[in-house]
């Protein structure tokens, strides 16, 4: 900072903040949490309901115990009746002017409680019911079946006007954007309160220039000013001593496009306070993250299955030695430059790279320098919280002696991660940095690099590890147990982590055995690094049981709205989705490819009860990516069953084409098999014809093909997708063919279907089973195109030179 910007900056720390921004900042991030696991609270009936309840019980309520005390003890606000209250709170000069007209006074928090906090709530319970005897305290809002709420509300002595569906409607998708592990970081939060005071500042300058200008807060400050705004009393103090006035917050414009209010606001602002207080405006960890993941499924999990604790014989088969890494992100800026060589030519930039390379960044890329190009441009990498960036200055400029530009190193430096986030000592660095001049630079003086650097703080990174063969597979493999053909004895597929350090070695076994006379079973065999050979994985009927029964790999018991494919259930409910869902989700600077190569697994539980992607697996590739440990082995024996589906080249993915998994051995009744789909074994059956059928990938709407074909089905039967024969065929369906999903649909065939060839969507001759049911790398950003309220992933504002990986 220079003199007169470190006056500033001193100035903005002076605003005075009567609320402990800190552990509210806290508090409210439990609370949106805890909002986001009842999202029908979000719109539709629930929310309706709970405005009803906040004009009719709680507002009322609360007026009566600010006033005079009811009980000794803090006032528990229902969950649905804070949600509203709190989108209510974040239109302060609205909320201010509604308490007063109804209530004669602002309606403050003090002495009031969240249900999130884990305070008994009987004492208000009791008042609430004493009050409100036909409006229960604690109301079913899952099972609510619209009404007209309105009429209800307009019925009220006193209710607010103000658009409270829309209010919601507009936070609702504040929580992804601040959900991030950083976000609960004490040091961060610290450091988004100062930057919050000198975002009041900017807002006070403009106020005294008359100048007008709309600001716009980066996450971390929002996050803060929300905080500030959920104690109304305060925040209108605080803010009439520091402006003159109450601040609004327009919360109503949301389009980031370029040349917008967004847009432009965001880019002044950036420009005012890197020229007010010299620092960069850009925080890692604080910017835009891009519209939230698509639903996997809009009802919570609901589960009445009870999860046990299972212990097995083998400890080492529970987990696998892997190392632990940590991760950070990283946004880098090159500021300035100083004393340059007399008669330096040329375009500069910067190269930088680490000094040791690691499991997430060992790229090496380049920025243009502000000061010198006068566009901003940033890097946002990934990274291990070790080692040195280096930093090489370089020339680009033209030759006389080539048509092509030279490039000349002028000198370099370097920056030490470990000495602020080991232990965490500062999340933003801006210094200038020394040159060691390169062989042949002349310079009266140091070169000086003006270096930007913002972190996050260090999270527990994602376990990759990638499956690789020592010889072909056959491809005549099921993924359920089938009649197959032996696998080559000494075919291995080893398991490596990052460094290529084999972790395990797999294999798939056929073998005969007393249970399943005459139908060969299945095992996945492992091979430790200790050389010690045992069985991961044996199929055992209706799935596999995994790692001595702790998980079974199964078909689901039934359609579900979700569409996953596939089951892993044990100490925890993990369902298996095709494609990457959830935080794997393609998104636009993602590697494009096709779906069907990827599965994705996702854990329900109370905490997560709309789902939480915990592994992806990555077909094609062979890579499997898990976020906690607990998931790697499972991951990697689910990865291998799954590939060992796939055909050996072209393969477009699990769902195969049924062709291709043709099973060739003769069963116990010398009758052909056919398989369709990926050959899932759950619904087999014999037609007349004395072929074996089996159901498709799912087991359809109707349990595949149901209660099973009368008589004269046909030839074959094959189902792509999840139909299958929906209900049953009945007499004469004819040669059967259907493509992806539905099959004769849930409805069943009646007589005399004749040939149906390949029906290709859903549907088929009934209604159709309906359909069977990623972070992006690291990018630079160029701001000269401007970015909208927050950094925006989904603008074109890539440097394409520039990715960083």
């Amino acid at each position: 900072m220079e003199p007169q910007q470190e006056i500033e900056w001193s100035e903005a720390q002076k605003i005075p903040i009567s609320v402990d921004l800190v552990a509210v900042a806290k508090k409210q991030l439990q609370f949106l949490a805890a909002v986001d696991r009842n999202r029908h609270l979000y719109e539709g009936p629930a929310l309706e309901r709970a405005i009803y309840r906040y004009n009719a019980c709680w507002l009322p309520l609360l007026a009566k115990h600010s006033k005079s005390r009811i009980f000794e003890g803090p006032l528990i606000v229902p969950l649905d009746c804070e949600w509203v209250w709190h989108c209510h709170r974040l239109n302060p000069v609205r909320y201010k002017s509604d308490c007063e007209e109804l209530y004669g006074r602002i309606l403050d928090n003090f002495d009031v409680v969240s249900t999130v906090e884990g305070i008994c709530g009987k004492q208000t319970e009791e008042i609430w019911n004493e009050q409100y005897p036909d409006e229960p305290y604690n109301a079913d809002l899952i099972n609510v079946f619209p009404e007209d709420v309105s009429k209800r509300i307009a019925g009220l002595e006193k209710y607010t006007k103000y658009d409270l569906i829309s209010a919601a409607k507009r936070q609702s998708p504040f929580y992804y954007q601040v959900s991030r592990p950083q976000m609960k970081n004490d040091l961060f939060i610290e450091e988004a309160v100062t930057r919050y005071k000198g975002f009041l500042y900017l807002i006070k300058r403009n106020k005294e220039k008359g100048i007008k200008r709309f600001c716009v807060p980066t996450y971390d400050i929002d996050l803060i000013w929300h905080s500030h705004q959920l104690y109304p009393v305060d925040y209108c103090k605080d803010l009439n001593e520091a402006l003159g006035k109450v601040l609004e917050h327009d919360d109503t414009d949301s389009d980031r496009t370029k040349g917008k209010k967004l847009d432009v606001g965001f880019s002044g602002t950036t420009k005012q306070w890197e020229d007010t207080f010299g620092t960069r405006y850009w925080k890692a960890g604080a910017m835009y993250r891009g519209n939230a993941p698509s639903r996997i499924t809009i009802k919570p999990f609901s589960s009445s299955m009870i999860c046990k604790k299972v212990v097995s014989s083998n400890g080492h088969l529970q987990e696998i030695s892997l190392q632990d890494h940590k991760v950070v992100e990283v946004l880098l800026e090159f500021v300035g430059v100083k004393n340059l060589p007399e008669g330096q030519e040329g375009d500069l930039c910067v190269s930088f790279s680490k000094s040791q390379p690691d499991a997430f960044f060992g790229a090496k890329r380049r920025l243009r320098i502000l000061s010198e190009s006068r566009e901003k441009q940033v890097a946002f990498i990934t990274c291990e919280p070790t080692g040195e960036l280096q930093f090489e200055l370089v020339s680009h400029y033209s030759s006389k002696l080539s048509i092509r530009r030279s490039t000349k190193m002028l000198g370099s430096a370097s920056f030490s991660m470990q000495d602020y986030l080991d232990p965490v000592s500062k999340l933003y660095v801006e210094k200038w940095l020394e040159l060691l001049p390169s062989a042949g630079t002349i310079s009266s003086k140091p070169i000086l690099l003006r270096v930007a650097i913002s972190f996050t703080a260090p999270v527990p990174a994602p376990y990759t590890l990638e499956m690789t063969r020592s010889r072909p597979f056959s491809k005549n493999t099921c993924l359920f147990n089938l009649p197959v053909r032996p696998q080559h004895a000494k075919s291995w597929t080893h398991v490596t982590d990052e460094n290529g350090t084999r972790i395990i070695s797999l294999q798939m076994r056929s073998l005969n055995n007393a249970k399943n006379k005459g139908n060969p079973g299945k095992e996945v065999v492992g091979l430790m690094k200790s050389g010690e050979t045992c069985i991961l994985a044996e199929f055992i009927g209706n799935g596999w049981s995994i790692l001595e029964n702790t998980w079974l790999f199964r078909l689901p018991n039934k359609c579900t709205n979700e569409g996953h494919l596939f089951e892993l259930i044990g100490t925890k409910t993990v369902k298996i989705f095709e494609g990457r869902k959830l935080d794997y989700e393609l998104r636009h600077h993602g590697k494009q490819g096709n779906e069907m190569d990827f599965l994705t697994a996702v854990e329900f539980s109370t905490e997560e009860p709309y789902g939480k992607a915990v592994a992806l697996l990555d077909l094609k590739s062979r890579l499997v990516t898990a976020k906690e440990k607990w998931m790697v082995l499972p991951g990697i024996i689910l990865g291998f069953i799954a590939s060992n589906t796939m055909k050996r080249e072209g393969n477009e993915g699990i769902i195969a084409k049924s062709e291709d998994f043709t099973v060739n051995g003769p069963n116990e009744d010398n009758e052909k098999t056919i398989l369709n789909g990926v050959g899932l074994s759950s619904n087999v059956y014999c037609g007349d014809d004395g072929i074996t059928k089996i159901s498709g990938l799912s087991g359809g709407c109707g349990s595949g093909c149901g209660s099973g074909c009368g008589s004269g089905c046909g030839s074959t039967v094959k189902s792509g997708g999840c139909g299958g024969c929906g209900a049953g065929c009945g007499g004469g369906c004819g040669n059967m063919k259907s493509g992806n999903c539905g099959g004769c649909g849930g409805g069943g065939c009646g007589g005399g279907c004749g040939s149906m060839v390949k029906s290709g969507g859903c549907g088929g001759c009934g209604g159709g089973c309906g359909g069977c049911g990623g972070g992006c790398g690291s990018v630079l950003m160029d701001s000269k195109h401007g970015i909208g309220e927050h950094l925006n992933e989904e603008s074109n504002y890539v440097n394409v030179e520039a990715v960083v990986a």
